[in-house]
């Protein structure tokens, strides 16, 4: 009996002593050198293959860079960008996960930085979506304080956002108009690169309408404004304003095969940003409309695809792909094969412009759209509808539980959890900020009545699945007394 128990007391030793090392040696040194590889994340990365611009840009004969003084709208524009620390926790490996099969939800604190834009004296701030997604925690630097902010409202399909601080007399930017503004223009950027606060870089408008596909959103709104001012990791959210100092766009990528500025940088349109920034704050979500049909570019190779005459000069406006049964288009008349090249009183020349002008409306609103069929111009009548199919105007619905100590609402993943309290049971069993619970025991959930039900009645050990704040899958076990 007592060699048995030696040796089973040896084979626990051996095999815990095997799986530290394994970790110690193996796992631990290929996680380090994951981190250092990836220790300065660009804006965003692309690649080349992106759609042309609306306009194309144009090299002046000379331009007498002396002349040109930055200065006021530069000490305008810089009082009204802040400094963003977005803080999560990632989940982690330790030996004690390899010995003993469990996961776990906490981990090494992560912090990344980037820049917002005060767009209201009463502390509402923009940035971009990419800047505070995986954040448990948003940060606000500014005047030399720090403030915790509160999400306001996300929208991927632009790549914006809305948070808040708790402080009021802010000086809100003065906004421009991205309508108004013309390719070979001066204009700053102005953002945190590198965590270097309050740095102004000076460019020219390279092209505006750019389409350059780094919206992983369902239904992304793509018309960029580019530049070569030069835009860094840091950057992200912060301000592109004019000569006056007036706010033109957001800045949100730059295309880059190293990570850092080489020449294209890109920012989200200011009138799209007074549309998504009015929504988040009255709605909690941004209204979007549509057609009820999808366009693509209008061009030789999409004429000849379509059996469209290729006997023309010039290819303006957007050949209409497919409709939906019994959707606006097909209501209105509309085939696919018809060319949009008008929109009210809008040309619409690029399948980023049309996406833009559908996104300046809301669902119920009449617009009039003009066709080419056959060589004829048609206009007619149509009435635009929300991603349901109806006209009706879409609410944030948020749930609070006072029992879990904590704000649910229900997503296409599962429930997700935010505004969790100190004393919250969720926050007690390892429950993130921000965290998508897809299931519970093996059981999927879709809506927060569900997740309330069960910890109102359950108790025991269990087992949560879902998705934390940095779109990682975490299993956490917990305990319920």
């Amino acid at each position: 009996m007592k060699l048995v128990l030696k040796v089973i007391v040896a084979g626990f030793i051996a095999g815990f002593l095997g799986s530290y090392t394994f970790y110690h040696f193996v796992v631990k040194s290929s996680l380090e050198k994951f981190e250092q590889e990836n220790e300065f994340r660009p804006v965003n990365y692309m690649s080349d293959n992106y759609s042309q611009p609306q306009q194309s840009s144009s090299t002046a004969t000379s331009i007498d860079v002396a002349a040109t003084d930055f200065s006021e709208a530069a000490a305008k524009a810089t009082q009204s960008v802040v400094f963003i620390n977005s803080i999560s926790r990632g989940a982690t490996i330790t030996y004690w996960d390899w010995f003993f099969g469990e996961g776990t939800a906490g981990g090494r604190t992560q912090v990344s930085s980037g820049s917002g834009v005060i767009f209201s004296s009463d502390g509402h701030i923009i940035t971009n979506n990419h800047v505070i997604e995986s954040a448990e925690r948003i940060e606000v630097t500014y005047n030399k304080r720090i403030y915790t902010a509160d999400l306001i409202g996300t929208n991927p399909s632009t790549d914006l956002a809305v948070i808040k601080i708790n402080e009021t007399g802010l000086p809100a930017i003065s906004l421009g108009s991205s309508k108004d503004v013309q390719v070979g223009e001066w204009v700053l950027a102005v953002g945190n690169p590198f965590s270097l606060s309050s740095t102004v870089t000076a460019g020219i408008v390279s092209a505006k309408g750019r389409r350059i596909g780094i919206l992983q959103d369902k239904f992304p709104i793509e018309s960029f404004i580019q530049t070569d001012a030069a835009i860094n990791p840091g950057n992200s959210g912060g301000a592109l304003v004019n000569k006056s100092g007036e706010l033109v766009g957001i800045n949100s990528a730059i295309l880059s095969r190293t990570g850092s500025y080489t020449g294209y940088a890109f920012a989200v349109p200011v009138d799209i940003v007074k549309k998504v920034f009015d929504d988040l704050r009255k709605y909690g979500v941004v209204q979007q409309s549509f057609v009820g049909g999808s366009v693509v570019e209008y061009n030789y190779e999409n004429a000849k695809k379509y059996d469209l005459s290729t006997n023309t000069k010039t290819f303006n406006g957007v050949l209409l792909e497919s409709i939906e049964r019994d959707g606006p288009a097909m209501k209105a008349g509309l085939k696919p094969g018809d060319i949009i090249v008008k929109i009210n009183s809008t040309e619409i020349n690029s399948q980023s412009a049309f996406e833009e002008e559908l996104s300046y409306h809301y669902p119920g609103n009449k617009i009039s759209v003009s066709y080419l069929r056959d060589g004829k111009l048609n206009t007619v009548p149509l009435t635009l509808v929300n991603l349901n199919g109806t006209t009706e105007i879409i609410k944030r619905n948020i749930y609070s539980n006072d029992a879990l100590g904590a704000q649910l609402e229900a997503t296409q993943y599962g429930v997700k959890v935010f505004g969790m309290k100190e004393n919250s049971v969720l926050r007690k069993i390892g429950v993130p900020e921000n965290f998508t619970i897809i299931a519970i025991n093996r059981e999927r959930v879709k809506e927060p009545e569900e997740v309330v039900n069960f910890f109102s009645k359950f108790r025991g050990r269990g087992y949560l699945y879902g998705i934390n704040s940095s779109k990682q899958q975490v299993e956490i076990p917990f305990i319920v007394r």
